[in-house]
């Protein structure tokens, strides 16, 4: 039996491969000026660059990577694809043009895929209903932790060496993190014999998804989280260029402000969202999600006013204030999602909503915006980028009248699938016997 310092040693280096997998994300979002003045490119590649083209391998290779981690050594698929990510993270370096660099980020695409939701189904298997809310903030605490590496390095490394060094020194970590999982994690399928359900049931993709979407919580969160991936991925994948276009700021200074910003931000929001979740509704789901959808409610007014204000600093301030909101929803949503759902279908739920939220959002969202960027052109000139933006805020206001909806089914959905958890115990329990 591992030691209980194992739990949190373990849930520290997923930590820090989401935080990578968040960083090499964002390290392009940043580059996209000097990508485009180097290769000549539009605001419209730009978005397919950094939408659908990624997303969609992204979406699609969760699938059946989410339902190797269920069915197998999720150590194995976390450190295997985090090699392939930082390789191909590092090869994004020698891109000479569009269609070059488009198939390597297919790559990258491709190997991030595989880190969250093996991730988030060897959570719950250390961590209580009740410590689970806690436990999944601490590990989107790699998301801040990832602005801080990606804006502030990245954007300081941009301004001296060029993106295509930065490509390369951005991705060396992630192989050093893929080793680490290799050498020191530990699948504990491999030590407790798991009681699995009928071959039958658990080897087809169709009963996980007629499970799954029988849910009416789930489909409601499924929903809320494509909406708030189409909306704030076509925000965050041209924030960078918007401040630069707008106030003339370079990717080392922007990146040292989006660090504090996004970082500081992200990680105040998360942990107490997640601590004040474990200690004030640790077992009302239901308040977590009001909570969550009164946030996105406050998300989209700051983020409104982000594109609204004339003065750089208070741009900043209502930036700060919404990374604060958003952080505060992650580890209720997450950690009502993961008991929710079977155990052997957890790699599985999140992989659905990565699926749906990417292909919908991550795809479409930077796309639609550089879209409407390069439309609204002739009318706004470089004031273009502002008015695309500001368009997409309201959406946040869909996206909590979602979450709303999952609030009022989530208890009862929550004791069915109790009481679905305890028939199928007795049934195995009997079955050994």
């Amino acid at each position: 039996m591992k030691p209980a310092s194992y739990k949190h040693y373990l849930l520290f280096v997923l930590l820090l491969i989401y935080a990578f997998n968040t960083a090499d994300r964002l390290v392009l979002g940043l580059m996209l000026q000097d990508i485009k003045a180097d290769l000549d490119l539009s605001d419209t590649q730009l978005g397919l660059l950094t939408g659908i083209a990624f997303a969609f391998f992204y979406s699609i290779m969760g699938i059946p990577i989410a339902r190797w981690a269920d069915r197998g050594d999720r150590i194995s698929v976390i450190s295997i694809t985090t090699l392939l990510w930082g390789a191909a993270m590092a090869l994004c370096g020698a891109a000479g043009n569009f269609l070059q660099l488009l198939a390597i980020r297919v790559g990258v695409a491709v190997g991030e895929a595989g880190a969250v939701p093996p991730s988030n189904s060897l959570i719950p298997e250390y961590f209580s209903r009740a410590e689970r809310p806690k436990a999944v903030a601490i590990y989107h605490l790699g998301g801040p932790l990832g602005a801080l590496v990606g804006y502030f390095a990245a954007g300081w490394i941009n301004q001296f060496v060029g993106w295509r060094a930065t490509f390369v020194i951005v991705g060396i970590p992630s192989l050093l993190l893929a080793a680490l999982v290799w050498f020191t994690l530990e699948e504990p399928r491999r030590n407790v014999p798991a009681v699995e359900p009928p071959r039958e049931q658990a080897d087809s993709l169709w009963h996980v998804a007629i499970t799954l979407f029988a849910n009416k919580t789930f489909r409601n969160l499924v929903i809320c989280f494509s909406i708030v991936a189409f909306f704030g991925n076509g925000i965050l994948q041209w924030q960078p260029a918007y401040f630069m276009r707008t106030y003339g700021l370079g990717s080392g200074e922007l990146g040292t402000w989006f660090a504090l910003l996004y970082g500081g931000g992200g990680l105040i929001g998360l942990y107490a969202g997640g601590t004040l979740a474990s200690r004030f509704a640790a077992h009302n789901e239901r308040l977590q999600l009001l909570a969550a959808a009164t946030a996105y409610c406050g998300f989209a007014i700051l983020q409104a006013g982000i594109y609204i204000a004339t003065s750089l600093y208070l741009a900043f301030l209502l930036l700060a204030l919404a990374m604060v909101g958003t952080g505060l929803v992650m580890g209720p949503l997450f950690g009502a999602v993961q008991t929710l759902v079977p155990a052997r279908m957890r790699a599985m739920s999140i992989a659905v909503i990565y699926l749906c939220a990417n292909l919908i959002g991550l795809g479409l969202g930077p796309l639609i915006a550089g879209v409407l960027s390069d439309m609204l052109r002739p009318a706004f000139g470089e004031e273009s980028l502002r008015y695309a933006l500001l368009a997409l805020c309201p959406g946040y206001l869909w996206a909590a009248f979602h979450m709303w909806k999952a609030s009022r089914t989530v208890m009862t959905d929550l004791a069915r699938a109790n009481e679905g958890c305890s028939e199928n115990s007795s049934s195995a329990h009997v079955q050994q016997i």
